[in-house]
């Protein structure tokens, strides 16, 4: 199992799903697991389609930064 490094919060929005249409929906907003060994890999460990979190390639995403009250309620609705 990966290490999980770090606490915030951070949210990013699919701008490539190819390889992975049945995991990842373009230009919806994902929630990120922190995971610097992943991020030194050039992955990003996301929540995915399932409700689980795995790898996926950081280009595939732009990471973004959220009002604090819309990440409090994309994290209610999860």
């Amino acid at each position: 199992m990966q290490k999980r490094k770090g606490s915030a919060t951070r949210f990013a929005v699919c701008v490539n799903n190819s390889g992975y249409p049945a995991s990842l929906e373009l230009h919806k907003i994902y929630r990120l697991v922190p995971d610097e060994d992943a991020a030194e890999d050039g992955d990003l460990r996301v929540v995915d389609e399932s409700g689980e979190d795995y790898f996926y390639p950081a280009s595939h995403f732009m990471v973004v930064e959220l009002p604090k009250e819309v990440e409090q309620k994309l994290l209610k609705a999860s």
